[in-house]
């Protein structure tokens, strides 16, 4: 199990869900854990939203922790068919990560997990995800309005999930974060429970028709619904210090959703170079002693 003293954690979302459990195994496991929410007994309270509550997000924690943060969980997520799901999912997080960033950059070992969905593996509202890999909030918002005039407002939730993780993908590598050894990755639950684990807080009354639709679009063959604490604990290894050699993965702890659904298809086709990266290959291969039949291995 990851060591965590000495650490230092700030978690978004920390008073409800994901977050709250993330927030709580770490604490358990001898970090010190900074809970920010929108409830009164987060040490920061603050509604993602809008830029007021991001740049407070920021502050306090500067206030908090003036010597840096060792990591990140970025758990805020809004879930109802809303355009709330636009600002708090993809623009509060990436704000709050962008704010949080030089505190992470003074610590030896940063890391940071963000939250996505599994629902983030059905197809979303192109127009938001367009919309959000653009920064353009505004275009965003009214590309979810008009989806949830449509009546696909179930699509915007896991629409602001697809542009989180096509955004990790395409940053984590970057100078910005990979570059200036900051770990950067994407954790990605499926359906769970409090109550699957046999102990914990109780889960809402089921919805059996809900559970037979969601078990239909995303089959879990480890068992529906799964263990919130596997969630939590994917999690509290994602920051930890051993997390050294990932970067810009998209972890799905979802029983086996993303197997069972995708098989095989991600990896069907391999890296498809382009002529400048296959051109610098071809100059380096050139300068690769090749050695020649005859050729005695140095001892």
């Amino acid at each position: 199990m990851p060591r965590h003293e000495g650490r230092t954690y700030v978690v978004t979302g920390a008073d409800d869900g994901h977050g709250a459990l993330a927030a709580r195994t770490l604490a358990d496991r001898g970090a010190r854990v900074i809970r920010c929410g929108r409830r009164p007994d987060c040490e920061v309270q603050v509604d993602l939203v809008g830029d007021l509550g991001r740049d407070l997000l920021v502050a306090e924690v500067e206030k908090l922790a003036p010597g840096g943060v060792d990591g990140l969980v970025l758990a805020d997520d809004v879930l109802f068919p809303g355009t709330d799901a636009v600002h708090v999912n993809y623009f509060g997080t990436l704000a709050a990560l962008a704010g949080l960033r030089p505190l992470l950059r003074r610590r030896t070992s940063p890391r940071v997990a963000i939250l996505s969905s599994s629902s983030s593996l059905a197809p979303g509202e192109e127009d938001v995800i367009a919309a959000c890999l653009r920064g353009d909030e505004e275009a965003a918002h009214l590309a979810a309005e008009h989806a949830i005039s449509a009546g696909r407002g179930d699509r915007v939730h896991r629409s602001t999930h697809t542009a989180l993780n096509r955004w990790v993908r395409q940053s984590a590598t970057t100078d910005d974060w990979a570059g200036t050894g900051v770990v950067l990755n994407v954790i990605a639950p499926g359906v769970v429970s409090a109550e699957a684990e046999g102990a914990g807080r109780p889960s809402p009354p089921p919805d059996r028709a809900r559970e037979r639709l969601l078990a239909s679009a995303l089959p879990q063959p480890l068992g529906f619904p799964g263990p919130e604490q596997a969630v939590a604990d994917a999690i509290a290894w994602m920051v930890s210090e051993e997390n050294s050699f990932m970067a810009g993965q998209i972890v799905f702890v979802d029983g086996g959703s993303d197997a069972a659904l995708r098989s095989d298809g991600p990896f069907r086709e391999g890296v498809r170079y382009g002529p400048t990266a296959m051109g610098r290959m071809l100059f380096w291969a050139l300068r690769t002693k090749v050695p020649r039949p005859g050729d005695r291995p140095r001892r």
